[in-house]
């Protein structure tokens, strides 16, 4: 088997030590391994680096293990050429299971070639991305406190929300605060409700009347309490998330021209996958790689499955999110793809399409600079008019009418090929 690097080495990081296996190959084709145990405190780790040196190693791989691989990997960057591969995709021989034989293996497959690297962002990037990504995870614990208190209002048999939209707005806010400062009348408590809410004074007096005890009282103190702190852990992340966007300001301002996606949206799918879109050879391959295509599951000519592959949880789950708000664009080319696929494929397959033409899109813009232009509704109309005619055709035809078609222009000087695909679609529908 060819040998890629002459010259590379393999990593197997744990929490507290990283074995290093350096792999050699002569100009004989002749194999030599050296194998060394470090520990993970910074000094060793330099310890490490001026080992690698020593050898002549040129490049480095390691396993992506949780985030022990990240110390590593500041130490050694920009010194040898690293590589980041995917546990799953680097499994050794079952039974033959330990930290060198995992250290030799990444090695020997280094040497050959034989992985793909995951996709490392430069700094910058990755700092954004933990921004981001401790926002998601922030504003997913408010959410939880506030279904904690409908859920101590239910029991307290108060209907706050069955009256209000948003039992954290303005007036829901006002309610919940005289609540647990001990107010108990629902007369009083219903003065506090904003004009504009839908619901009546009486309704609001009914849903407002229950049983309230110091217990419940205490229990919406402490999860109102989490929310402002939270809220304002958000406030302070987005705000720093502004200041790390500044050298990519103008790719995420690129990408709020397409529907669906706002600026917070754009912010979190720079912050996943750069703005350099030459580590992907492909839009097919950013697609691959977010996880929003079809995974290749085949054997004997029989395709087992069309499940969609595990990728990036968090672009994937955004981007669906982003195609939801963007098939409601009347009009809107992504609104015709999602109906068009809804009626042959269901609206989960159809939505998981407009996700990925939508990274799709980004990954154009991205590359080449410029903005989103919209195809239109009629795109798919003009591209297939006589398929469209004969399925329009097919379906009068179900429903119990009888079809002639006739050309608009007939008479009009209709050409050849024009006539040609009348008389085609004339006999379909007949």
């Amino acid at each position: 088997m060819q040998v890629l690097y002459a010259r590379c080495a393999g990593l197997d990081i744990h929490k507290d030590t990283v074995v290093a296996c350096v792999r050699i190959t002569g100009d004989d084709g002749h194999v030599e391994r050296q194998v060394r145990t470090f520990e993970t405190t910074t000094g060793r780790l330099l310890q490490l680096h001026d080992w690698l040196s020593s050898q002549e190693v040129t490049h480095v791989l390691m396993e992506s293990t949780g985030v022990y691989w990240k110390p590593v990997w500041h130490v050694l960057e920009g010194n040898f050429e690293l590589q980041l591969a995917n546990a799953m995709h680097v499994k050794n021989v079952p039974g033959r299971k330990s930290d060198v034989n995992d250290a030799t293996w990444l090695a020997d497959l280094l040497a050959h070639g034989l992985l793909r690297p995951s996709f490392v962002p430069p700094t910058p990037i990755q700092e954004l991305r933990d921004l981001m990504r401790t926002r998601k995870q922030l504003v997913r614990e408010r959410v939880s406190h506030q279904q904690r208190i409908d859920k101590v209002l239910q029991d307290a048999n108060i209907k706050l929300g069955s009256v209000l939209s948003d039992t954290l707005g303005r007036s829901g806010r006002a309610i919940l605060n005289a609540i647990v400062a001990g107010q108990n009348d629902p007369e009083k408590l219903a003065d506090l409700v904003s004009k504009r809410v839908k619901a009546t004074r009486q309704e609001m007096v009914e849903a407002l009347r229950g049983h309230v005890t110091a217990h419940h009282r205490f229990m919406l103190k402490l999860h109102l309490s989490q929310i402002d702190a939270l809220s304002k852990a958000i406030t302070q992340i987005e705000e720093e998330a502004g200041e790390r966007l500044a050298p990519f300001r103008q790719a995420a301002a690129l990408l709020t021209t397409i529907p669906g996606i706002s600026d917070m949206a754009a912010t979190v799918i720079v912050s996943e996958i750069g703005v350099d879109m030459s580590r992907f050879p492909s839009a097919a391959h950013l697609i691959s790689w977010a996880g929003l295509c079809p995974r290749s599951d085949e054997s004997a000519g029989k395709r087992r499955s069309t499940r969609i592959r595990k990728g990036a949880p968090w672009l994937k789950t955004l981007l669906v999110q982003c195609a939801w708000s963007a098939v409601r664009a009347r009009g809107s080319y992504l609104r015709a793809k999602f109906l068009r696929l809804r009626a042959r494929r269901g609206a989960k397959k159809a939505i998981v399409a407009v996700a990925a033409a939508i990274l799709t899109s980004v990954y154009f813009m991205l590359n080449r600079g410029t903005e989103y232009k919209d195809l239109g509704a009629e795109y798919f109309t003009v591209l297939s008019r006589a398929k469209a005619t004969s399925r329009l055709v097919r379906k009068l035809n179900e429903l119990g009418y009888q079809v002639e078609l006739k050309a608009a222009n007939e008479g009009d000087g209709v050409g050849p090929e024009a006539a040609e695909e009348r008389d085609e679609v004339g006999a379909q529908g007949g």
